[in-house]
């Protein structure tokens, strides 16, 4: 994996070899990528013997509930307090899957008045250069756990990584790359994975938990989002759908719930271009996802205050839910018809 700066790493073994007291903290609505990254660094600096806390700004998804050491996790914003002080406390706080303040919500304001050392580890393109001192940022990576375990090996602690730290690590690989099947072309990811494997982790158990592991609740709104909500564009190879808070009360709708709905279309023959529309108390979330050389990422930045990756982004509209809807049928076929789409 190509770092391009190796003093950033070199910083990030001194910072750690020098600190006892540290804080990991994920973005916002964290999925298997950030609480992987999370966890799985947690445990590794554990076994070096470090006092370690990690603190997500909300709550994570039930799916993710396995994953080792998830029952001390703090979240911010029901133990404020604590949190607080456990960071002034630390010597250093180490960022994992995100590359800007704003990804981390209501703790944004916290940080920008908070002195304590910075580390970043992400895979998202354009870092924000306030973010941290130290900046280990490659979009090239497939997830940041994959990120993470290469940053371990170069720093000389791979040896410190458990099964507990190598299980939490193989399933932010697999949640971000959908076990594989995008982000994933390099020969390094899987170089990560195999010895992941090597460490003795359970695959068949991570893939079920992750996977295979669905409420009843949540198969259902599945159900309905592909057999009632999902629309075609013929013109623009294009398919969405948009869910609106009646419909996610309506199915029992809990955080994680829509994870992955956004891949279903790309299955479709013929769709390069596949959105997803999420109503909430006072924006819509958007997912975005693309093949065929259409860039998500830019889509995303151009119209919707989003970015990602190049086939898997993100955005919001603080439109309503048919307006946002009708606004990107509309920004679609422009974008579609000025770069030949």
């Amino acid at each position: 994996m190509n770092i391009s700066d190796q003093s950033q790493i070199d910083f990030f073994k001194s910072y750690v070899n020098n600190t006892q007291k540290l804080v990991i903290v994920p973005h916002n609505n964290p999925d298997g990528d950030a609480l992987g990254s999370a966890l799985g660094l947690c445990h590794t600096l554990k076994a070096m013997g470090k006092d370690v806390s990690v603190i997500s700004p909300n709550e994570f998804p039930d799916f993710l509930n396995w994953m080792h050491g998830v029952e001390d996790v703090l979240i911010f914003d029901k133990q404020q307090k604590v949190a607080s002080q456990l960071i002034k406390d630390a010597g250093l706080v180490i960022f994992v899957d995100f590359n800007a303040l704003s990804r981390i919500k209501h703790m944004q304001a916290f940080f920008e008045e908070d002195e304590t050392p910075r580390i970043m580890i992400d895979h998202h393109p354009y870092p924000d250069a306030n973010t941290a001192e130290v900046q280990i940022s490659v979009p090239d990576a497939s997830s940041t756990c994959e990120l993470l375990f290469h940053v371990l090996d170069q720093a000389g602690f791979k040896r410190y990584v458990t099964k507990e730290a190598a299980e939490c690590i193989y399933a932010g690989i697999m949640t971000d790359t959908g076990s594989l099947n995008y982000n994933s072309s390099r020969p390094e990811t899987y170089f990560i994975v195999a010895e992941l494997l090597g460490m003795g982790i359970d695959k068949e158990r991570i893939h079920h938990l992750l996977f295979h592991n669905n409420s009843f609740d949540r198969m259902r709104l599945l159900g309905h989002s592909l057999g009632v909500k999902m629309q075609r564009l013929p013109e623009q190879r294009a398919a969405y759908i948009d869910l609106s808070k009646e419909e996610l009360r309506q199915f029992n709708y809990k955080p994680g719930d829509t994870e992955g709905f956004v891949n279903q279309a790309l299955w479709i023959e013929g769709v390069q271009v596949s959105a997803m529309f999420v109503e909430k108390n006072n924006v819509v979330k958007i997912s975005f996802r693309s093949r065929d050389g259409f860039p998500a990422n830019k889509f995303s930045e151009t119209y919707f205050n989003g970015g990602g990756h190049y086939n898997a982004a993100g955005g919001e509209s603080k439109l309503g839910l048919k307006e946002t809807v009708a606004r990107f049928k509309k920004v679609l076929k422009e974008f579609c018809d000025e770069h030949a789409y």
